[in-house]
């Protein structure tokens, strides 16, 4: 059996980490392909700029209709790339790869119109090249190696010298020289900045990633406490049943009828055997059936203040103070898991603090809010650091840590957060926030929203 739960959350944890993967594949390509629309738009004010200072300050003839109408499709390339971007936020390695050979094709006729490879401008394909190695795949990197020194060998071959002034032409070598200066400076600053912005949105692409990772080893875990959960409240079924029937008949023997305190025992270890088959109904309720099907609806103060008596009515807890602050009441869908989170947590506040604990109840900015405090020695920093981590505990004991993890993995699938603080006067505080949209009851539809 134990064999058979392994494997079945193993695949689980597969598929978990193969969606994560997935989804967090393209976040980083979509702000890298903004950063190169950004450089066009860069490059075209730079070609206008350059374009304008050649034709106006050193009175060098350039062929404008050629050179302007490149620059507009251009222009209207990158306007193009701007909507289709701004909408949709999944980019591929392909999509990136042609976007760079647009810049490269844009680059090659710009510079056989301005003079080819005698252009100083023709050390940007740099710049193309040092961009795809940085987004690119091994191979397209390559391609874009071959295509742009393809494109720079055929400029040598192909592309004609401007014709310069008479007055400029001696003094040709220092132009060309103070191109080169202009283009080095211009790829160091771009390389710098947007070299600077790609690595940071990998970075922030990879840690996301790391984190989804983690996220999908924790939920394989939960996986695993499920399914273990799950198989043995079926294995108590039948002893707890057996139980059930021996006490039953315990009751209908006459010596036993005479004793009354017998029948006192008798009586409590019913009830605790109720208890017993309640817990496991519940386990094998909240392990087979999804949220939805197993919901209660009600309101966010009823459900609260039942859920406080029944917590209150099975704990030894010396001192307990519950405020509800919420005042505007809302029709909600609770199920079973959520209220053993809740239990958990107040357990966990019990165990280190049980002569006193509170339960602040609030709404705040379209969430609910669950604020747990105890006067127990609060939390070491290196727990609060590793805060809802399996097994994170200073209880000693094997499985301790697993409340908190579970509570946290809960809140986290409703969209909601769990998080913990120790207080200056000593104690801690847990505070559980939800988002009410998540367990708010569309009463149209009859469901929650």
């Amino acid at each position: 059996m134990t064999g058979k739960i392994e494997t079945v959350a193993n695949r689980e944890g597969l598929k978990t980490g193969s969606a994560a993967a997935a989804n967090m594949e393209h976040p980083a390509g979509h702000k890298n392909m903004l950063q190169l629309i950004q450089l066009r738009w860069i490059a075209a004010i730079g070609q206008v700029t350059t374009i304008a200072i050649v034709t106006l300050g050193f009175g060098i003839r350039l062929p404008l209709p050629q050179m302007l109408a490149v620059l507009v499709c251009l222009v209207a390339f990158n306007i193009g790339s701007q909507l289709r971007w701004h909408e949709r936020q999944t980019v591929t390695n392909s999509e990136l790869f042609f976007a760079l050979l647009v810049d490269v094709a844009s680059l090659t006729a710009q510079l056989y119109f301005s003079g080819g490879t005698t252009n100083p401008f023709a050390f940007l394909y740099l710049l193309q090249v040092i961009i795809s190695a940085v987004l690119l795949v091994a191979w397209s990197t390559w391609t874009i190696v071959a295509i742009t020194s393809a494109c720079l060998a055929g400029l040598a071959l192909f592309s004609k010298p401007l014709a310069l002034p008479l007055d400029n032409e001696h003094s040709f070598p220092n132009l060309y020289i103070q191109g080169m200066l202009i283009c080095f400076v211009l790829n160091a600053a771009l390389l710098v900045i947007y070299i600077t912005r790609i690595s940071r949105n990998l970075r922030a692409h990879d840690a996301q990633l790391a984190d989804m990772r983690q996220r999908a080893a924790e939920e394989e875990h939960i996986v695993r406490m499920g399914l273990l959960a799950s198989g043995a409240a079926h294995e108590l079924g039948t002893p707890l049943a057996i139980l059930s029937v021996i006490l039953g008949d315990w009751r209908q023997i006459p010596q036993l009828n005479k004793n009354i305190e017998l029948q006192e025992d008798i009586t409590e270890m019913q009830t605790q055997l109720q208890r017993c088959k309640s817990i496991v109904s519940g386990i094998l309720l909240s392990a087979g059936e999804a949220r939805g099907e197993s919901s209660v609806k009600t309101t966010i103060s009823t459900f609260l203040d039942e859920l406080v008596e029944e917590w209150r009515s099975t704990r030894p807890v010396v001192s307990f103070d519950y405020e509800n602050h919420i005042q505007q009441d809302l029709p909600v869908v609770f199920d079973s898991t959520l209220k053993q989170t809740i239990f958990n947590v107040l357990d966990n506040a019990l165990e280190a603090s049980p002569q006193w604990l509170s339960l602040e109840a609030m709404r705040e900015n379209g969430s609910l809010k669950l604020l747990i405090t105890d006067a127990g020695p609060g939390f070491a920093p290196e727990m609060l650091a590793q805060f809802g981590k399996p097994y994170q505990s200073s209880k000693g004991r094997p499985g301790s840590g697993l409340g908190l993890f579970l509570a946290v993995n809960v809140s986290r699938t409703l969209g909601g957060t769990v998080t913990a603080r120790n207080r200056p006067s000593g104690g801690a505080v847990v505070e559980l926030t939800l988002p009410l949209a998540a367990i708010a009851l569309d009463e149209d539809k009859g469901h929650a929203i």
